[in-house]
């Protein structure tokens, strides 16, 4: 699977099966469907991701948003949101 499509519609916002999500550009491994959830934003929510370089982080805004992309080649992906998850104190990618 690739993890993002900018473009008509996301088309694994609600796509639950068993797998990993990949980046679309080098196909290096980032969530797993395991750490996916249901949200209302458009696009496919996670808690974690599936390795600890599976993305590199930049502060956006201090406490609140950092900047997420490909821990391998560096493309973008979104954003984390901090204090955002399902349960109190995580973080939803």
């Amino acid at each position: 699977m690739s993890f993002c499509s900018f473009f008509g519609g996301e088309v694994f916002k609600d796509h639950f099966k068993p797998g990993i999500y990949v980046c679309a550009k080098c196909g290096h491994e980032l969530f797993s469907s395991r750490a996916k959830y249901e949200h209302s934003s458009p696009w496919p929510a996670f808690t974690e991701t599936t390795h600890e370089d599976s993305v590199a982080k930049r502060e956006e805004r201090p406490g609140a948003l950092k900047v997420v992309s490909c821990g391998k080649c560096g493309s973008g992906l979104g954003h984390e949101f901090l204090n955002d998850g399902p349960k109190r104190g995580q973080s939803r990618f």
